[in-house]
């Protein structure tokens, strides 16, 4: 039988078989009849309200709207799915760079702080609006940070022992790990609360924004560069350079408009619960399940064999 040359994903966050008939319509719809189907196990905690489903499919040609079709496909049905070519599965991943706030983290550390400082919804506001691109990251940030000025010390340290930390991260940098694969993590937040998460989950490597603190005190500054999309992107291929590694061994997670640049340069760009923005320009998004669920997009070889 003729080797799959795509494959497509579908992640149920609904333990819920019948949810797949749609997709099988959609599927029939198009022409694009799986070669194979094989329903995917999941971590035991959360085989009680997950299903995962993969299909590869063999086509000559696919629609060229398919990605837009999918993510409404997506949007309307309430399930993750992902297409891609064989050789995105295939690859051999080597590095793996996330984004920290509302990535690896539920929460926006510098919306946290600003509320402990008492102005939080002020900051929560241009928050947003960075994050979905209606602003410049960096301008929004120093309006953030100077907002912040004279918070105690003692506010990260209580801020750091209660992040919240997204469903299936512990699981996906555990497995990232033993498969030899460079964890690092890239934010436009702290290293304070980076550093944090390297020390309790084993990162690799981080790159954050460093706060100044003079006598216990934020002072509302950083110290060096603030790290912003561009910048993202530049210490991943630095990244890569330096464990001699090509772009297309990088995987890159994300959710802001900040991401973006660094997911586009990676080998397999994954747009977390992330942004509308986002979600237009990246074609890998996962919106209704873990973070785990990144695990679900890297290939075996077995799979190029279909029998």
């Amino acid at each position: 039988m003729t080797a799959p040359a795509f494959a497509l994903t579908a992640i149920a966050a609904t333990a819920n078989p019948a949810v797949y008939a749609t997709l099988d319509d959609w599927l029939a719809a198009r022409n694009l009849v799986p070669i194979r189907t094989r329903d995917v196990p999941v971590p035991r905690s959360l085989s009680d309200r997950r299903l995962c489903r993969t299909m590869w499919i063999s086509a000559a040609a696919v629609p060229a709207s398919i990605a837009a079709e999918l993510r409404q496909l997506s949007e309307d049905s309430g399930i993750d799915l992902i297409w891609q070519e064989m050789a995105s599965r295939q690859r051999d991943y080597r590095l793996a760079i996330f984004d920290m706030d509302s990535t690896l983290i539920r929460c926006e550390v510098i919306d946290e702080l600003a509320t402990e400082a008492g102005v939080g919804e002020a900051v929560s506001t241009i928050t947003e609006q960075a994050m979905r691109g209606e602003i410049d990251f960096q301008e929004s940030f120093r309006r953030r940070l100077s907002m912040l000025r004279g918070l105690p010390e003692e506010a990260l340290m209580s801020i750091a022992g209660r992040l919240p930390v997204t469903e299936g991260m512990p699981e996906l940098i555990t497995t990232l790990r033993a498969r030899g694969i460079y964890t690092a993590i890239v934010s436009g937040g702290f290293t304070y609360f980076a550093e944090y998460l390297q020390r309790h989950y084993g990162f690799d490597r981080v790159l954050a924004n460093a706060l100044e603190i003079i006598d216990h005190r934020v002072t509302g500054r950083v110290l060096g560069d603030i790290i912003d999309g561009p910048a993202k992107r530049d210490w991943l291929m630095a990244l890569a350079s330096e464990l001699a590694i090509e772009p297309e061994q990088i995987i890159a997670v994300g959710d802001g408009a900040n991401d973006i640049p660094m997911l586009q340069a990676a080998g397999l760009g994954v747009a977390f619960q992330a942004k509308p923005r986002v979600r237009e320009v990246v074609p890998c998004a996962i919106n209704f399940s873990g973070l785990d669920s990144v695990l679900y997009l890297l290939g075996s070889k077995s799979e190029l064999h279909v029998d």
